[in-house]
């Protein structure tokens, strides 16, 4: 579902909560039954050899792990058992181990370091990848921790980015800092930063048009509101956060590449998690640039952004738990 079919954020969460790891089980389990019932129908009273091997690289391929984690993760499974009766089940262990090896460098939560006032957050990404929608509920979330927050409505060709923000902002007891539809968003970027200054506001998040179709347009508009926040504040932005939509798969390398190189992308927020069976495109990201990676998105609610776990996404998406 795209920013655009959203106009509203969802209802408030049920007083009775799941857990953390049993909300993300459930948020991931389309790529689960995919790996999980893949690797049962290889494995089910074979031999490891040849052929088997080439079916579990060909399974990692589709779940969008990409080719280089697929066949050093097939070494792996193949590492002292070529020749050998090995069970789905040990397989999916190796598998759960090796991805979380992959992730466990790029796990980072997003925090606010008590040295800057405001905390200024470029929000970046796609239109349709969930960024209004994000920024919205890491705004939920930092206001439940006591902390002020400050919300600029940059994508300003959207009338319903803008309409969808400012009723978050009214949610979580957030300002909206916003223009008519077309306004200059580096001129608004520059009046939020002013305000959020004056107000001694904690976090300013300052969202951002996506729209790739035009990439001369959008580079060239991206590069003028981080010049204007340097005017301001030459460390500034001090961070800029990258939104993903997990379901466009292999697309979402050329994303991070497009915006790293424009916007200088520091961490990484994956959404949608829930509505594809193609998770392992987090380990081909994770191996390929190295970002942190934030927050994953698994549900609509405000409590599925959760904070990334390496082991804990390894877990959920391969139906196994990784040994000590």
């Amino acid at each position: 579902m795209s920013e655009t079919e959203t106009q509203t954020p969802p209802p408030e969460e049920p007083a009775k909560k799941k857990s953390l790891f049993a909300r993300m089980k459930e948020g991931l389990s389309r790529s689960t039954r995919a790996m999980s019932d893949g690797v049962t129908g290889i494995f089910t009273k074979r031999k490891l050899d040849t052929a088997t091997l080439e079916e579990l690289e060909d399974l990692l391929i589709t779940s969008d792990l990409g080719l280089d984690a697929a066949a050093d993760i097939t070494r792996a499974v193949a590492k002292d058992r070529y020749d050998k009766e090995i069970s789905a089940d040990e397989v999916r262990r190796i598998l759960a181990e090796e991805i979380a090896k992959n992730l466990t460098p790029v796990e980072k939560p997003f925090t606010l370091p008590g040295d800057k006032k405001p905390f200024i957050v470029l929000i970046v990404g796609v239109n349709g990848a969930g960024k209004t929608t994000t920024i919205g509920k890491i705004a939920a979330k930092t206001r439940a921790e006591g902390k002020s927050v400050m919300l600029a409505a940059g994508d300003t060709f959207r009338a319903a980015a803008i309409e969808q923000l400012s009723v978050w902002g009214e949610r979580v007891g957030a300002p909206v800092v916003k223009t008519k539809v077309g306004g200059d968003a580096a001129g608004l970027a520059y009046e939020a930063i002013e305000q959020a200054r004056a107000e001694g506001t904690d976090l300013l998040m300052i969202d951002t048009a996506g729209r790739l179709q035009n990439k001369t347009d959008l580079m060239a508009e991206l590069e003028k509101v981080i010049r204007v926040i340097k005017k301001l504040d030459e460390t500034a932005p001090h961070a800029t956060l990258l939104v993903l939509d997990a379901t466009t798969g292999q697309n979402a390398l050329n994303q991070v590449e497009i915006f790293s190189k424009v916007a200088g992308v520091t961490g990484l927020i994956m959404t949608k998690l829930d509505g594809t069976a193609r998770g392992g495109i987090l380990v081909a990201i994770a191996r390929k640039f190295g970002l942190p990676v934030h927050l994953i998105g698994i549900g609509e609610g405000i409590d599925d952004l959760q904070t990334f776990s390496a082991q804990s996404f390894a877990e959920a998406i391969t139906g196994h738990a990784v040994r000590d």
